[in-house]
């Protein structure tokens, strides 16, 4: 069965120089991709976490829209999904697998919404088997995903550690932001100095 993920992030900024500890790290914080990380499947990447527990954690990409429109998979949904209707590359582990998330419309409780799960929040996970046209009315706007990111336990620890990953709070609007935003440069400007100044590092090493 296909699901959508919604995820909602705490409210609020983080002056802080962001936290590099793996106990920051919960459902609905995101992880923004550190300027060293050279890895073509998560370079300057912002990943929602839908779930982290000792077992491991799993999350999606936010910032990588890829051509196929989601209509030419999931017709049913094509029409109600977030500008420019795209399915997003969630990660690299099992990219045949659906996921969506969704923020909920203000005053909707995931606990009493038919065909959610929520995550944190307003953001909540969709059933993409069910009925597309009666949940619309409860949401502000959904993506879906094509594959998610995962890590095995203790994995991402190790990788937070060694410098590759900040951990912050996540806004519900980071799940909806437009294609041209600049969500990677976004996220760290809001953290404050001194992560904010990592914002102005350019893709090409040559040129910082």
């Amino acid at each position: 069965m296909a699901e959508c993920h919604d995820g909602v992030v705490a409210e609020g900024t983080r002056d802080e120089p962001t936290e590099r500890s793996a106990d920051a790290v919960e459902a609905g914080t995101l992880l923004v991709a550190a300027p060293a990380l050279t890895d073509p499947n998560f370079v300057r990447s912002v990943v929602f976490v839908i779930d982290h527990r000792p077992e491991g954690t799993l999350g999606v990409v936010l910032n990588r829209p890829s051509e196929v429109a989601v209509g030419d998979v999931l017709p049913a949904w094509g029409p109600y999904t977030t500008r420019p209707n795209a399915i997003f590359v969630g990660g690299p582990v099992e990219q045949k697998t659906a996921l969506c998330l969704a923020a909920l419309r203000t005053g909707q409780d995931p606990e009493r919404t038919e065909g959610v799960v929520g995550v944190r929040g307003p953001v909540a996970l969709v059933d993409l088997d069910g009925d597309p046209g009666s949940l619309a009315p409860r949401v502000r706007g959904l993506r879906v995903f094509a594959g998610y990111s995962g890590w095995d336990r203790g994995q991402l620890a190790g990788e937070i550690s060694r410098g590759d990953w900040y951990v912050v709070p996540a806004l519900p609007d980071d799940l909806l932001a437009p294609v041209r935003h600049d969500l990677w440069g976004g996220v760290l400007r809001r953290q404050g100095v001194p992560l904010a100044l990592l914002a102005t590092h350019v893709s090409e090493p040559s040129r910082n």
